[in-house]
Parts: structure tokens; sequence; C-alpha cells
């Protein structure tokens, strides 16, 4: 079609309907007539409604019959005047939605030695091409596609294309725009290109892991993997890398267990790794020049090169991941995956965007893009394809990359019916598969009662949330880092930190807690975002010593570990892991966010106290009770005087006691009568007591956590 000189903008913005905007400057906005042209057909639209906007008026039009899309239309009135009819907000409809839902599972490339075929789903597309790059000679080859049903572009190249580079080049509203495939699953370094691969070469057995019970049963240690082994005494070989990530019998400068080994020695269950799917931030040429902790996103389905040993080589990294995550299952342990599917880096310049212009993100009311994420753009989950998309990338890395869990990253900008559908997927595909998300109630447009948050935890049982009010309530408000809470001595929080040491589920008034039942809540004081747990302490607590401190830490992170719900940990946490004050250290240098091995030598005596805490959790069925009505069946308060507080457990023929305080003072209790073991107090934790004593009365000494058993 010939080029036409826009006078006025068309846009379809429903299946039916035009909106025609004229200029007061052309004939004072007044036209009488509106024709839409399709090379000899010509069909006149009706004009519904003309309201002036600004310096136009707008002309809002309906079609006898709706428009194929895939073909170029042009709008011409009754002056002559002519331009092209653009895609609008239709594709934003629910109509659209309903017209365009493709279920195959075939987008991207389907990859054979003698034949590719390449799927790109595109319906506002007038033209679609594929160009490749040969590997050797990066000669590119320009190639057109055919539009097939469902608004999906489809193309079969008989011949071996493996290590090709390619992208594609579409046409949508007469521009053209060339975007690397969202299904990509391997990419060249930095992500410019998708590669085409052979993914069967990767392929090795899943290594089993007995599965998980109960969500309960799970303890979660969040790590990133450069911050993992790239301190000089980490011991790896491989540092800051996926390969350095799952050496084993690594040591620290004390000869002891550092890395991987000393992980699983710890006992945690899980270990949760920070964003691992290709993102920007880190020129992957010289990843040693910048850090990111990952969450901007580039390519879902491909891994991230700047951890593997070659990023030119699109098979390193995907192969050093798995031999990463294969090696986590070998001794034990699981792989939950840091997913972030709410936003991209940016959307202007995302493959989504550039593929079908305005239909993958949410925009407000005025039109203009959504921004609950912060960073300029709200993923529009509750859209088919969208939905279809995050679906599918979840279940490429549980089939091909055997993932055990996913975290997802600002779970709220979501919709329920997505992360239902997510939830569908993981139980189809194996027992025991975790997902937990930040329910944060963001300011993006999609109803309340529609949002993946807290609020609605109801309609998730099944989806864990991070306990916010439990973090703010043990530690302190996570914002406000000079507030002391529970743990730190401030008796104000004593009933609600009762409510979260049981589970966050309304232990006394049934219905009334942030929670349903015990396996949605997952309780924390520190993560990989704002101050960690020791920094805090070291503002809000400026005129006490180290050791005061160290209590206090202690105390918070064991009652993290004893609380009813999924425990997480947060690396290094439990050698009083600093990050020099540094509180939003996404791209901080190595020198902030390097996990110091070297202070889990120096506060050895510590990490033995959270070990022996995880011993005790894992021994004692009772600090991970499965659902609301075994906790209000089997646990009793104390009644003991402010700020203390105390549970009582009913284990089979024994009794188990535990008892926090959070004051500068020791304080007498009474118990039972009866030989008491201690398995924990101020100084030790293990499931061997160090002591034993006859009940009657107990002396609790200042910030301290302590468990008792009476057979």
């Amino acid at each position: 079609m010939e080029s036409i000189k826009r006078i006025f903008q068309a846009y379809l913005d429903e299946m039916t309907i035009i909106t025609i905007l004229l200029p007061l400057s052309y004939r004072n906005g007044q036209s009488s007539s509106f024709s839409l042209i399709c090379g000899a057909e010509k069909s006149p639209l009706n004009i519904i409604d003309k309201i002036p906007i600004e310096n136009y008026l707008k002309y809002t039009c309906r079609l006898a019959n709706e428009t194929c899309f895939g073909k170029e239309y042009v709008i011409a009135d009754d002056h002559g005047g002519r331009t092209d009819l653009q895609i609008g907000a239709v594709i934003r409809t629910e109509a659209f939605d309903n017209k365009f839902y493709y279920e195959g599972n075939d987008l991207g490339v389907t990859y054979q030695r003698d034949r590719s075929q390449i799927k790109l789903w595109a319906p506002t597309a007038t033209q679609v091409k594929l160009k490749l790059r040969h590997p050797a000679t990066q000669y590119a080859e320009i190639i057109k596609m055919k539009l097939g049903d469902r608004g999906v572009w489809c193309l079969d190249i008989n011949r071996d294309l493996e290590l090709y580079q390619y992208s594609f080049l579409v046409q949508v509203n007469k521009t053209w725009r060339e975007a690397v495939d969202p299904y990509a699953k391997a990419v060249s370094a930095n992500g410019e290109h998708g590669v085409i691969v052979s993914i069967e070469k990767t392929g090795r057995p899943k290594v089993e892991v007995p599965p998980m019970t109960s969500p309960v049963e799970t303890i979660i240690y969040e790590a990133h993997i450069r911050d993992f082994t790239i301190h000089p005494q980490s011991g790896a070989k491989n540092k800051g890398l996926y390969l350095g990530a799952g050496e084993l019998n690594t040591k620290g400068v004390d000869g002891e267990s550092t890395g991987l080994s000393y992980v699983k020695e710890l006992g945690i269950t899980h270990l949760e790794l920070l964003p691992f799917h290709d993102f920007a931030g880190v020129d992957e040429w010289n990843p040693d020049k910048e850090y990111n902790w990952g969450y901007n996103p580039l390519h879902f389905n491909a891994p991230e090169g700047s951890y593997s040993t070659n990023p030119s080589d699109p098979y390193s990294r995907i192969s050093e991941l798995k031999d990463l995550i294969d090696q986590i299952h070998r001794i034990g342990l699981r792989v939950i995956m840091d997913v972030v599917y709410n936003h991209v880096y940016i959307r202007e310049e995302s493959s989504f965007e550039k593929i079908v212009p305005g239909y993958y993100f949410r925009h407000n009311e005025i039109g203009l893009p959504a921004n609950g994420t912060g960073v300029g753009n709200d993923i529009a989950s509750e859209r088919k394809m969208v939905r279809k998309f995050i679906v599918d990338s979840i279940r490429y890395w549980l089939k091909e990359y055997h993932v055990d869990g996913f975290r997802f990253d600002l779970m709220g900008i979501l919709d329920i019916e997505t992360m239902n559908e997510v939830r569908k997927v993981c139980d189809s595909y194996a027992n025991g598969i975790i997902i937990l998300g930040e329910g944060w109630n963001l300011n993006t447009p999609l109803p309340f009662q529609k949002k993946a948050i807290i609020p609605n935890q109801a309609k998730l049982p099944e989806i864990a949330q991070f306990n916010d009010q439990f973090r703010d309530t043990i530690k302190g408000s996570t914002f406000n880092i000079l507030d002391k809470g529970y743990a730190l001595g401030n008796k104000q929080y004593l009933e609600a930190a009762f409510e979260m040491i049981t589970g966050s589920i309304g232990f006394r008034a049934k219905g009334a807690g942030i929670f349903n039942e015990p396996v949605q809540s997952v309780n924390y004081v520190e993560c990989h975002d704002n101050h960690t747990l020791w920094d805090k302490l070291q503002s809000c607590l400026p005129d006490v010593d180290d050791a005061v401190r160290m209590r206090y830490h202690r105390l918070a992170t064991g009652i993290v570990l004893l609380a009813q719900g999924i425990p997480f940990l947060h690396s290094g946490q439990e050698f009083f892991r600093t990050k020099q004050g540094d509180g939003n250290s996404y791209r901080s240098p190595d020198t902030i966010n390097q996990l110091d091995w070297n202070r889990k030598s120096q506060f050895k005596e510590n990490v033995d106290y959270i070990k022996g805490l995880i011993q005790i959790r894992k021994e004692y069925p009772c600090f991970r009770l499965r659902t609301a009505a075994e906790i209000r069946n089997q646990v009793s308060r104390l009644p003991l005087p402010s700020p203390i507080l105390g549970c009582s457990f009913q284990q089979g023929d024994s009794v188990v006691i535990v008892i926090t305080n959070p004051s500068l003072s020791s304080h007498k209790v009474s118990i039972l009568n009866g030989e008491w073991s201690v398995l924990a107090d101020r100084d030790t934790a293990g499931i061997i007591a160090k002591k034993v004593f006859q009940g009657g009365e107990i002396q609790v000494e200042p910030i301290s956590l302590n468990v008792l058993v009476k057979k």
C-alpha cells in the first residue's frame, strides 16, 4: 500500500468501533461521513457520537462487520482526506482476547536437525519476517512468515538451523520493529538475539529427592548466585558462577565447609536463588564491572549469561545451570526459582511491546501505562495470552530444569486466576512443588478482588505469601529503621507476636487471622530487600554493645525457625550478615553484597545455635503443624507476665514448652513438676539436651529463647 499522509488519526478501539480524531485545523474538524477501504472494497461507517477534545473533534464510528486482522485498512472522509487505520485499544478488549487466544504449546522454535518450525503470536501485525544469522558468517537471511489461525505466524525451514541467531521483524501500524522471540530458550551474549539450539543435547534425567509432604516441612535459604561464592575466601574455584555455586567440599580459612556443603550441613531444605532468567544490568562480557540482583527481566525462558563460563556459547549457560540444580538435588536439597513476571526491564524495548504493542501491559483509565511496580510497567496477567505465557514459562522451567518451587516477585501485580493456574501446572508436574510470593497490594488497575494479595489469601489457599506483619512485629518496621519489634524488647508487640508465632491464623479469634492456614505464611525478618537485621540493630540500638545485639538477632531468627508456618532465612543471616548499612543493594558492588565467609568462622557459635534450632524444628512435629485446627488443638499459651511469651505443645507422650524473653531482665517462670530436658536456652540449641532439671520453676535469662521437653 502506498504511503499516506496522515491528515487525521483513526484507531480500532473495539472489534466494531473506530475512533477518529479530526484536528480543528482541518476543515474545523467537520466531516459528515467516513469510509473503511481495503483494496477495492469500500464500506461506510456509522457515526454514533461526536465530541470536542482539546484541538480535535472525536468521532466514534461503528463498523457493520469486524475488520480482518492482518490486513491494512484506510479511513477516508467525505473531503477526500485519508489515513491508515491503526490498532488501538481493541487489543485490551475481552472480544480480542477470545478471538485470538491460541491454545497450542508450540510457540517459539521447535527444533529438529533437519527441520525447524517457528511460530509467533502477533495478531495485530500486517507482516512478519524471520531474520536468521548464520552462526559462522553472521550472514543475515530474511524470510517471510505466513499468518495462520488465531494470529499465529508460521514458518517451516527444512534444514539444520542449530546455533543460528534469529529475531522477528514485525510490522504493526505501518511501523517495523525487530524483536527477540519471547519464547526463546537460548540467547546470545547480553540477550541481543535468540539462538536456535537442540535443548535435548542438554537433557539429563531428573535427580530425585524425597517429596515434601507439606509446605511447613520447608526451611528456605535465600541466596544470590554471585554473592554465594564471589568472596575471596569462599573456597570456590568458579567464583560468582553457576559452577561455583554447585561446587562441593569447599573450605573457608578455618578449614570448615563453605558454599553448598555448608548449606547442607546447616539443615535447610530449599535453596531459593534470586533471578537467574536472563536479565539486564550486567554486561555479560564484563560481569565483574557491574552487579545486579536480577529483577530486570529480559528473556523469561533463557538463563542469565553472566553466571556462565562462556556467555557467547548459548549452551554454556543452559548446561551449567542444569549442573547446579542437579548438584543441589544430589545432596538432598531443593531449588526455588525467583521469577519476575510482574514487569519487564524497559517496556518500549521489550519483545512483548514490539510484537503486540499495548497488549501485554496494563493501562490506566486515560490510556497511559500503569506503574504499580514502580518500574514503569505492569504485566497484564489477566489477559489470556499473557496468562498463557506465564503458565507456559513455569511449565518449561519445571520440565526442562527440574526446579522445585517458585518465588513470585511482586505477586500482587498478578491476578488470582493466573496464580491458581500456575498452581495447577505445578501440581500436574510433581507433588510438593512450593509456590510463594510477595502479596503486596500495589496500585495497578486490576480490581481488588482479582489481585493475588494477602487480603485475598482465601482465594489462593495453596500459595504461600511473605508475611510482612510477622516481619515487622518481630523485628520492627522495615521502613522505619529505628522501630523496634517484639524480639528487640518492645512489649507493645506482645499480643501480635503471639499471633505471629502461632501461624498468623487468628489463634484467639478464628477468622481474624492474616491467613486461614499456616502453610500460607512465610515467616521472615530478613531477605535480600532492605537492611539486614544486623544493620537495623546497629541503627536502632546504637548505645549497646555487639554482644547484646547478637542476642536480639539470635532471638528474632529463633522465632522465625520455631513459629508455625514456613521459615525463611536470608543467606548469612545466621552469621549476622551486614551490607554496611546499605538498605537497597540491588546494584551495589561485591564488597557490599558478597556473602562474607570469614564471618561464618568469626560467629561459629551463632551458626551452631541456628543449626541446632533447625534440628529441633525437624525433630519435633509440634513446630510444623499443618493446619489451623491442629494449632488450635495442640498449642496452649502459658500465663506469663509481659513481655514473656510461652507456648506449650502436647507432642505424643511429651510436653514441649517454648519461652521467649526479649527483656533485659531475667524472670522466674513456674512450670509443671517432672524431669525437663533443655534443648535450647540463651547459649545453646540442639536435639541433644545439654541440661536436665526437675520442674516447678525455671530462671529465664534475658534476651533468650528456651525450648524444654518433658517426657
